[in-house]
């Protein structure tokens, strides 16, 4: 499902001009899922042309730095510094709703001198375990569920962040889940939103107001995972830009308030036969299959050494506590909000598992590629699943890593997960964020200082 289906160069020329688009935003998701690149006069851009970007571009952390004197990342990504060249994806083509004059908005891949993709790139690193499905004849479907915050505007980083007010001038005091009031306190920000993603051909589906004060969630329809990771990388780039127009902020962090639930990106995710069109997780008499099982199994033995993919910061750890909406262990259950993975009620066309540990601040590429290796690995090893989980999860024990630090070691030490993933990503993704981690530590906090400072 991609915004512009089997658009080609000449399709994607041809919409430019009739768009009289004047400029055109080149962008390349890096490690963290910022948008990274170029900004071309309308007239330069062509498929001949071959822009180039430095490949550390693709190897920073959140702040902008890299790590050095790091041996596998040194071996994945040049010391001379050298170029990536970009090529645009004609499928991506959109518009930029919000720009003054006509200005369009394309994905690039990033390749190699040598005509291959850069395999550490997140969109390289999905299509890598999407062909491993196809190699199997396996076509993956998902739907994400995006949760985020809309917050007052915020300055000063050392104070914290406050709900937005709403049309009536005040604020959310109290937690107003599934509250369409509450939503339509900021109807001209969705509207705005809704017309956006519409221009865009972003498919998103439903609203609804999440349990925190000024938190949603915006659902997309299901679809290829490629072409849902761009709209969700492009859906975050807009919301962004729509909260600005109306004086407030739109954040996706894991766990941007104390005292409220963190924010998750939960992805449907099933399996169909490429050559039928069939749910392989389903039997002929509508049962679950072993496969389906087996996929349950994969996420259950590989989502914890994954989990410094999904939970990609410091501050993702914060949404993984018992009885906030999050889950914290790796259990699995039929219509149960509190396990690791959720077996949605449907029917057996429809039968899919739902991964809830994922965090809002993933890279949605990455965030796709991993849950999509996890269950790969789970059928192709014929893993078992754990018994499934009737009644609460959260009064059991904690089962997923607690801090960026610990999910870094499992994640190095997870060879299967390697494999999938590719070798040179995980080294350079492993030591972008042991930098970020060290970056983090040098810094201290409002809680030392009021609880340390004058009582140790």
């Amino acid at each position: 499902m991609a915004i512009r289906d089997n658009f080609t160069y000449t399709d994607m020329d041809l919409w430019l001009n009739e768009k009289r688009v004047t400029e055109i935003e080149c962008l390349v998701p890096d490690l963290t899922g910022v948008a990274r690149g170029k900004i071309l006069p309308r007239a330069k851009f062509t498929e001949e042309r071959g822009m180039r970007m430095p490949e550390v571009v693709l190897g920073m952390t959140v702040t902008g730095n890299s790590p050095v004197n790091d041996g596998p990342y040194d071996r994945a990504i040049s010391t001379t510094d050298r170029d990536m060249i970009l090529k645009a994806d004609p499928t991506t083509i959109t518009m930029v709703p919000w720009a003054v004059d006509p200005t369009a908005q394309v994905i690039h891949d990033c390749y190699f001198s040598d005509g291959q993709l850069v395999d550490f790139a997140p969109r390289t690193v999905l299509r890598r375990v999407l062909k491993m499905y196809a190699d199997k004849g396996w076509k993956p479907v998902v739907a994400p569920e995006l949760e985020f915050y809309l917050t007052a505007k915020n300055i000063d980083p050392d104070l914290p962040l406050k709900a937005p007010a709403g049309r009536s001038g005040r604020a959310e005091t109290s937690r107003q889940v599934y509250s369409i009031d509450a939503v339509n306190e900021f109807d001209p920000l969705f509207e705005d939103i809704y017309d956006y993603c519409e221009l865009m051909n972003l498919d998103v589906d439903t609203l609804i107001h999440e349990i925190g004060a000024g938190q949603m969630e915006i659902n997309f329809l299901h679809g290829e995972p490629l072409g849902l990771a761009d709209k969700v990388f492009y859906f975050k780039r807009t919301l962004r830009e729509a909260a600005l127009k109306h004086d407030m902020y739109a954040t996706f962090m894991a766990k941007p308030m104390a005292g409220e639930p963190g924010s998750a990106m939960h992805v449907h995710q099933s399996v169909v036969d490429a050559r039928t069109g069939q749910n392989i997780f389903s039997n002929p008499d509508g049962s679950p299959s072993a496969l389906f099982h087996h996929y349950i199994g994969g996420l259950q033995r590989y989502m914890k050494s994954a989990m410094a993919v999904v939970a990609p910061y410091v501050n993702s750890y914060r949404r993984i506590v018992r009885h906030t909406a999050a889950p914290i262990n790796i259990q699995w259950g039929m219509d149960n909000r509190t396990v690791g993975f959720r077996v949605p009620m449907s029917g057996s066309n429809d039968r899919r598992v739902e991964n809830r540990i994922i965090g809002a601040d993933a890279n949605p590429y990455l965030a796709l590629a991993t849950t999509l290796a996890c269950g790969y690995l789970g059928m192709t090893e014929q893993l078992e699943p754990l018994p499934m989980v009737t009644g609460t999860a959260y009064e059991l024990p904690f089962e997923l890593p607690q801090s960026l630090s610990e999910a870094l070691n499992l994640l190095r030490r997870e060879d299967r997960l390697r494999h999938v993933l590719g070798e040179r990503f995980i080294d350079v993704y492993a030591a972008v964020k042991e930098l970020e981690y060290t970056e983090f530590m040098t810094v201290i906090s409002p809680w030392e200082r009021e609880h340390l400072l004058l009582h140790v």
